[in-house]
């Protein structure tokens, strides 16, 4: 029994060294926090001032979060407005996955979740709120699904990170931070209320020489990375 686990232990051993100096790396690293919880929060009342700035005051304001914590950050400018406003803002929460320009290309298609809006848009100054903004093609499918609801006003963009690549003419109205990446980090935004601590981090992944071939790419918003949550479906006050 002896022999068999010093023979276990060192195959193990081999085996790490071969990953390590073969460039092999199968998981992304990890950089240095981008965002802290202390600068999570001034970041988001920066941009709830500018909403209310912006928009005269909060009488006219609707949020609408992009689930999941684009829903999650939406609730928490809110209550900064009403801390700021003495005023009762609607918080609306959507999933995006039935109006992505994929959904008819994509063989794994999409686990829909809930869409609650349950307020009139009509006449209202939406703001839709984010976490990250990269291609802007999840901006483009949640516009599309706001007009199915009515024509507000005007919708304006909030978004924690900016990390640029837009592969469409969208821009945001309010941004937390612009964040310089390249095409195949991940930007990852943690939360409190998921994950226990507010932090944003980009995982960085190896060069494409340094990577077995067998390896794919990963690629962030529009096409979702093998193994991450996929988006569910809409329900307008119930529907999506």
């Amino acid at each position: 029994m002896t022999l068999v686990r010093q023979l276990a232990a060192s195959h193990t051993i081999i085996l790490s060294l071969f990953i390590i100096h073969s460039g092999g790396t199968r998981l992304p690293t990890q950089t240095d926090i981008v965002l802290d919880e202390k600068k999570i929060s001034r970041a988001l009342t920066r941009i709830a001032h500018e909403i209310v700035e912006n928009n005269g005051g909060a009488e006219t304001i609707a949020i609408i979060g992009v689930i999941t914590r684009g829903a999650i950050l939406a609730k928490r400018i809110a209550a900064i407005i009403e801390q700021l406003e003495k005023v009762n803002v609607p918080v609306g929460l959507m999933d995006i996955g039935l109006y992505r320009d994929d959904i008819h290309s994509n063989l794994d298609q999409p686990i829909i979740q809930r869409t609650d809006i349950l307020f009139s848009v009509l006449n209202k100054n939406i703001i839709l709120v984010d976490d990250v903004l990269f291609t802007g093609r999840t901006v483009r499918a949640a516009l599309d699904q706001i007009i199915d609801f009515g024509r507000p006003r005007s919708i304006q963009l909030a978004v924690l990170v900016d990390r640029g690549h837009r592969e469409l003419p969208i821009k945001a109205d309010y941004v937390g931070v612009n964040i310089p990446t390249s095409r195949t980090d991940r930007v990852i935004l943690e939360v409190t209320e998921r994950e226990g601590t507010d932090r944003v981090y980009i995982s960085k992944r190896p060069p494409e020489s340094a990577r077995p071939s067998v390896e794919r790419t990963n690629d962030s918003a529009g096409k979702r990375a093998k193994g991450t949550a996929k988006p569910a479906t809409a329900k307008k006050g119930g529907k999506k």
